[in-house]
């Protein structure tokens, strides 16, 4: 496995720097694609992709429960429309963005 990988030590700061893109974080990191992906999936068990769409819906709700609204959330998060960034708040957490907003009084 590539120790280079073992050392990175701030995964979720370079996701957000790779658009949320396993293609991308691999080329940051310098490694091909498929290296990622056995790392991933050796080390957290999960592929880039999941692990990455994960983070992304980790880091807006921190954005909605700090104030954020859905629309500016899903800017900050490289959404193309809030729509989008909403589908997928709901796949992961099961509910809308907008009623996580409401829930803290956004």
């Amino acid at each position: 496995m590539n120790s280079r990988l073992h050392h990175i030590q701030n995964w979720p700061e370079l996701a957000g720097r790779a658009e949320w893109s396993a293609a991308l974080l691999a080329k940051q990191c310098k490694v091909s694609a498929r290296t990622l992906e056995r790392f991933f999936h050796e080390m957290m068990g999960v592929c880039p992709r999941v692990w990455l769409f994960e983070q992304r819906q980790r880091q807006a709700l921190e954005l909605l429960r700090d104030g954020s609204s859905v629309k500016e959330t899903a800017i900050m998060l490289g959404y193309k429309s809030p729509t989008h960034f909403s589908r997928d708040f709901k796949k992961q957490f099961g509910h809308s963005p907008n009623s996580q907003a409401s829930s803290y009084g956004v």
